[in-house]
């Protein structure tokens, strides 16, 4: 019986000791790395644009969000990637936007910086896109296609904050209820930037229990699960390593994007001139999460509402899934992304 207790011990003193290592590998060393091969085509002082397949016809440029983590999002993993999903759909040509994390040198740029990088991205590639927004992306692709309407010659957004006073979620009721001197706390505190680590932990609160207790415990109980610790370690390279934003830009994007709606409503300036949604007539199509608790469907749907985008020429989709999956969720890449391309294809 001793030695049957001892061979017992040793076994979960191995056990914990794997958990343990691979918590802190997790949370520690690993870093997030695009999926698909690219050439990097343009670096710039807020992102390094990426080139995926072969130029031909009229390019496909994907603009990850910029609003916390990586563009892996849109490239996450071979065999789940918004990239290569694009790509084996018929578009020959994609470009993706990978935003820099923000040194203290950043601290002072503006939404209109990103803009205009972004333009230049568009400009490198021939000066016609079709534009695909995801998240935060969303609304700067369409302050792009609003500003310069002949550059765009189709516009996606996915899980895209349009209009920010459509819905009830919990951003929302944040954002509105915090006054602007809490946001300029946090931006004090992170020495004029956005830390990243800040807003991770502002998400993981959202929902505590799945990750102050829940991930851990299907941590130890998949441990020696390789197929589990991979996909584990694949998402975790993306997730646990967010990055920081520029203090001023994220001050602007509190106040007049989310407080103020002033992109919806049309009173928000963007490179020198005001900006209005129905300046947009290109072909639309609008995703949008059933269960997206960041971008509530209707503040995605709710934009065929102020594109002057003919209505037969908007389409507009709901699927199941959160906010996450709407980019990088196995089950959407498979079902519903294939027909997004094939729609991007034949504009």
């Amino acid at each position: 019986m001793a030695s049957a207790l001892a061979a017992k011990g040793t076994e979960l003193y191995a056990r914990n000791l794997k958990f343990v290592e691979e918590e802190i590998k997790i949370h520690e060393h690993l870093r997030p790395q695009l999926a698909t091969p690219n050439e990097m085509r343009l670096d710039l002082r807020t992102m390094r644009l990426r080139d995926y397949g072969r130029p031909r016809g009229i390019p496909t440029l994907v603009d990850a969000p910029y609003a916390g983590h990586t563009a892996v999002i849109a490239d996450y993993h071979r065999g789940q990637s918004l990239i290569e999903t694009l790509l084996a759909g018929g578009i020959d040509h994609v470009a993706l936007t990978d935003w820099k994390s923000a040194t203290d040198d950043m601290k002072d740029l503006e939404i209109d910086n990103y803009l205009a990088e972004l333009v230049v991205a568009i400009d490198d590639l021939g000066g016609r896109v079709n534009l695909v927004g995801l998240c935060q992306g969303g609304w700067l692709a369409a302050m792009a296609a609003a500003r310069f309407p002949d550059k765009v010659n189709s516009l996606v957004l996915a899980g895209s904050p349009i209009d920010t006073d459509a819905g009830d979620g919990p951003i929302k009721r944040m954002v509105q209820a915090s006054p602007l001197s809490f946001y300029d706390e946090l931006v004090a505190l992170g020495g004029g930037l956005m830390r990243g680590r800040f807003m991770l932990q502002g998400w993981k609160n959202m929902h505590p229990e799945q990750h102050y207790m829940q991930d851990h415990v299907d941590l130890y109980e998949h441990i020696d699960d390789p197929a589990y610790i991979a996909k584990e370690e694949t998402f975790n390279s993306w997730y646990e390593n967010p990055i920081d934003l520029p203090g001023r830009w994220y001050l602007q994007v509190i106040k007049q994007l989310f407080k103020e709606n002033r992109l919806a409503k049309g009173s928000f300036a963007g490179l020198g001139r005001t900006l209005n949604l129905r300046s947009i007539r290109c072909p639309a199509y609008l995703l949008a999460g059933a269960a997206d608790d960041i971008t509530t469907p209707e503040q995605v749907l709710d934009a065929a509402n102020y594109l002057g985008t003919p209505k037969n020429s908007i389409v507009q989709k709901t699927v199941p899934g959160g906010h996450i999956g709407l980019f990088m969720g196995a089950r959407t890449l498979r079902d519903h992304w294939p027909e997004i391309a094939r729609w991007i294809a034949s504009q």
